[in-house]
């Protein structure tokens, strides 16, 4: 379904639902996406299955492969967003936005608290919760020390037999 959108040339859409926005040409949308009002793409972006992207601009070449949220979002060119990946634009209280700038890779499973900006060659490791801002060309990591306890998933299954 689409509707109340402007579709360029050559872009190809496979199950998806787009309302009130703007598709540049050549751009390869889904299955299964929705992209809601207010959204601008450029040209050759990728949108992949499984994706929602709510009043966000994404520009020329940039690629969602699939499995993301990206809401209320500025993409520079050339980006590419690991699947499972959400640009966290909710605070129960006001939205905020998130700016990528161009050539940024974001590895898979990552959150982006906004409101926050990448800037432009950074790398995302994969699993990050990113909540200051990326300086450009900066590689940022975020995630917990991974803790393995002997024999931990013993207890705990004989823990939830009682």
């Amino acid at each position: 379904q689409v509707m109340d959108t402007d579709i360029g040339e050559g872009t190809r859409i496979n199950a998806s639902v787009i309302l009130g926005s703007v598709i540049g040409n050549n751009n390869n949308i889904g299955p299964y996406s929705y992209i809601r009002a207010g959204t601008v793409t450029g040209s050759n972006v990728k949108i992949g299955a499984f994706c929602e992207i709510k009043k966000s601009k994404i520009a020329r070449g940039s690629k969602v492969p699939h499995l993301n949220y990206i809401g209320d979002t500025e993409i520079g060119s050339g980006v590419n967003i690991g699947a499972s990946s959400v640009t966290v634009n909710y605070d129960g209280f006001k939205k905020s936005k998130t700016i990528i700038e161009d050539d940024v890779f974001i590895g898979s499973d990552t959150m982006l608290i906004a409101p926050v900006k990448i800037g432009k060659g950074a790398i995302i490791a994969a699993g990050s919760v990113i909540y200051q801002d990326v300086p450009p060309n900066s590689l940022a990591i975020e995630r917990g020390k991974q803790k393995n306890i002997k024999d931990g998933a013993v207890r705990y299954r004989d823990r939830k037999k009682l």
